[in-house]
């Protein structure tokens, strides 16, 4: 049932799409998509906290697929995705959370970042994350190849050198830490056009700038500006500016300037929306409901099906 109603959307998509594309339904009854990434032809790939795997979304085609099947290289829960174009990887934060109802079936117990064959999904990497409670949220990657990820539990950004086996300590700082026991610390991450690397804190709103000299990790900043909601993934729009989206139920564009920091909305109105990617001039929005997945008061309850990622098309002043 499942399977037909995708493929249902996706016929749908491709017949009634026009100006703005619509809604592509995912499959699996508790999918839960916690990230979504793209390559440079505009194919999207959406990784699953509640079901494990990988969906991927053929824009030309509408055609929607699982492209890593759940448990592959071990994993289980799929936090963060990042399709890097020049590795022909496609990188995945993978995290135990069978405890609170994800998948069991991968043999990870710990977090670690998978990396997957960009055109056939096979496994290519296996890189756990130091220290016994990491949790790898999201993913960036530099002009070297080097590999970045955020750990959650921590106040450290890891870095993964180009063919390295383990990570190093990028950057660490307090202010990375989550605010409460079982909160949220660091989550979005990406470099900017003037070649410094930017943090979301989720839990505290926060939004912070590390400076990079050379490949080195310089001056933690934290940019001012209004506390933000529950801020999730940080995506690169221009020099200084960015797609964020807020948990809060906003897809917004953030402008660096100086020390300081000015976010506008685009589109509100999502619930409990998780990341977003661009190809060309439209942002593709995931909407992940995760109090369904992580609220004991809402465990017995079900989120409308399917999970679905949004169109936002994006003006020309948005983007530059």
């Amino acid at each position: 049932m499942a399977l037909a109603t995708v493929l249902f959307a996706s016929v749908l998509w491709m017949t009634l799409a026009g100006a703005e594309p619509l809604p592509i339904g995912l499959p699996g009854a508790r999918a839960f998509p916690e990230s979504i990434t793209s390559t440079s032809d505009g194919t999207l790939f959406v990784g699953r906290l509640g079901e494990g795997g990988i969906v991927r979304a053929d824009l030309r085609t509408g055609a929607v697929t699982v492209f890593v099947a759940p448990g592959a290289s071990g994993s289980r829960s799929i936090t963060g995705v990042f399709a890097d174009d020049a590795s022909g990887i496609l990188w995945a934060c993978s995290n135990d959370l069978s405890a609170l109802g994800g998948p069991s079936g991968g043999r990870d117990h710990a977090s670690a970042l998978k990396g997957f064959d960009l055109s056939t999904g096979a496994a290519k990497r296996n890189v756990p994350l130091p220290g016994p409670n990491a949790f790898c949220n999201d993913i960036a990657v530099d002009a070297s190849g080097a590999v970045y990820v955020t750990d959650s539990a921590g106040p450290n950004v890891l870095r993964l050198p180009a063919g390295a086996s383990t990570f190093e300590v990028f950057a660490s700082n307090p202010q990375f830490l989550p605010p409460n026991a079982g909160s949220a610390g660091l989550d979005g991450i990406a470099f900017g056009g003037d070649g410094n690397l930017y943090v979301t804190t989720y839990a505290a709103g926060g939004l912070f700038r590390i400076d990079v000299d050379r490949g080195r990790a310089g001056r933690v900043t934290k940019l001012r500006g209004t506390t933000l909601t529950l801020p999730d993934a940080l995506r690169p729009l221009g020099q200084r500016s960015f797609l964020l989206v807020e948990g809060g139920g906003t897809l917004d564009r953030v402008d660096v300037e100086g020390d300081g920091f000015k976010a506008v909305p685009i589109r509100g109105g999502f619930r409990e929306p998780t990341s977003v990617t661009r190809v060309g001039s439209t942002a593709w929005v995931s909407e992940g409901r995760l109090s369904f997945f992580f609220d004991p008061t809402r465990k017995s309850q079900s989120p409308s099906l399917p999970f679905r990622i949004y169109a936002v098309p994006l003006t020309k002043e948005q983007t530059q």
